[in-house]
């Protein structure tokens, strides 16, 4: 198969060295409009997207144990959910960022935020509302385009039919 976006999905990787110069304001909004954008259950659209940089996001690093790619990179997208949202949907808002994002040429890197209580006070969210997730985003560094990817586990051993561990 040829088809372009299917070769992005297959594509796509977490990048976490970026450059520190500031995204485009053009490139942010296409990766935010590609956000808002992301089906969800019932068309609800149960969350807010929190843009941060400098200062206050390096707080919200605070929040995750794993945080560097957010840490060095300009600017990140946090993920927040409304008391009764789904996190199903967060993930493919997420997944939305990150596919738009390489679209442009922009990397990026998922974020976990183990500690959501404190991301939550962090961004200010209002009560019953939590972020448990973010997305790094920069210019690739030159590093990045040299780094190795791992591949993925034969299908024999993640793929099924009917029940688990029946050879599909």
């Amino acid at each position: 198969m040829t088809d372009s976006n299917y070769q992005a999905i297959l594509g796509l990787r977490s990048i976490r060295q970026t450059r520190p110069e500031a995204l485009s304001v053009e490139d942010l909004d296409q990766i935010i409009e590609a956000a808002r954008w992301t089906g969800s259950s019932k068309n609800t659209q149960r969350w807010a997207f929190v843009v941060v940089t400098g200062d206050q996001k390096e707080r919200l690093c605070t929040a995750g144990d794993f945080t560097t790619p957010l840490l060095n990179a300009p600017v990140g997208i946090a993920l927040a959910m409304a008391p009764d949202g789904y996190e199903f949907d967060i993930g493919k808002a997420a997944q939305n960022i990150m596919l738009a994002a390489q679209a442009i040429g922009v990397a990026s890197c998922p974020i976990t935020l183990h500690r959501s209580a404190e991301a939550s006070q962090t961004l200010g969210l209002s009560e019953g509302w939590q972020c448990r997730y973010a997305v790094s985003l920069g210019y690739p560094a030159d590093t990045a385009a040299a780094a190795k990817f791992g591949g993925r586990k034969p299908r024999t051993d993640v793929v099924f039919a009917e029940r688990f561990n029946q050879p599909f």
